[in-house]
């Protein structure tokens, strides 16, 4: 494993920054992966990702769905409501091969077992301790 990049913080521009990373880290050839903790994993299971109060107004959210569509971002809703999809980029980064992993201190103090969406992983300590013993770098704290 080249790359782990560790997601814990409940924020969409935090789940938006890793995934994207991942995704184009795979693209050019490297090997990533992404594990998923704390808030960010409570928030897959049926929370919610909100944006930084710096991201939270209304023409900044809309200047970045305008650009997100350019970047191939998944946007959901329409006019004035239409804001980039975080979670949408989940499913991007499934389809693009990046392993994605839930933390298993995380998953179990939160039972998060069967909420998580489809391509995250529920993997036990002593391959979530090897995944980041044996990755030449890892990006985030647990």
């Amino acid at each position: 494993m080249d790359l782990v990049l560790i997601c814990r913080d409940a924020l969409a521009s935090s789940l938006l920054g890793n995934v994207l990373v991942a995704i184009e880290a795979r693209k050019a050839g490297s090997e990533v992966a992404v594990l998923f903790t704390q808030e960010a994993l409570a928030a897959l299971a049926g929370g919610v990702f909100l944006w930084p109060p710096a991201l939270q107004g209304q023409q900044i959210r809309l200047a970045m769905v305008s650009n997100a569509q350019a970047m191939e971002i998944p946007v959901m809703l329409r006019g004035e409501g239409r804001q980039i999809d975080a979670l949408a980029m989940v499913e991007k980064a499934k389809q693009a091969g990046v392993p994605m992993y839930a933390c298993p201190t995380w998953s179990r103090l939160l039972n998060v077992k069967g909420k998580l969406p489809p391509g995250i992983a529920e993997i036990d300590t002593a391959t979530a301790l090897k995944t980041l013993a044996e990755a030449k770098r890892v990006i985030g704290s647990l």
